[in-house]
């Protein structure tokens, strides 16, 4: 993986490290996830992103749960 500097606008970097915070992830996480959001084919991606956010949720034990397996099969 390359290494890339960015200028970006300390509100707006203050701003998204705040909702990565709130969202569990680093904040060179989430600028990754967006970018690849943005150029990659949304058609193929959308649903990886779905269950990687569903990775990521905790769910309480009286919940019913299914494994990647169980969702795939349509």
């Amino acid at each position: 993986m390359k290494n890339i500097t960015l200028s970006i606008d300390e509100k707006v970097i203050k701003a998204g490290r705040e909702y990565a915070r709130r969202h569990n992830i680093s904040f060179n996480a989430l600028v990754r996830r967006l970018i690849e959001q943005e150029v990659l084919s949304k058609s193929a991606q959308w649903l990886e992103d779905t269950f990687a956010l569903m990775d990521t949720l905790t769910i309480s034990p009286r919940h019913e749960s299914w494994t990647r397996e169980e969702l795939y099969r349509v």
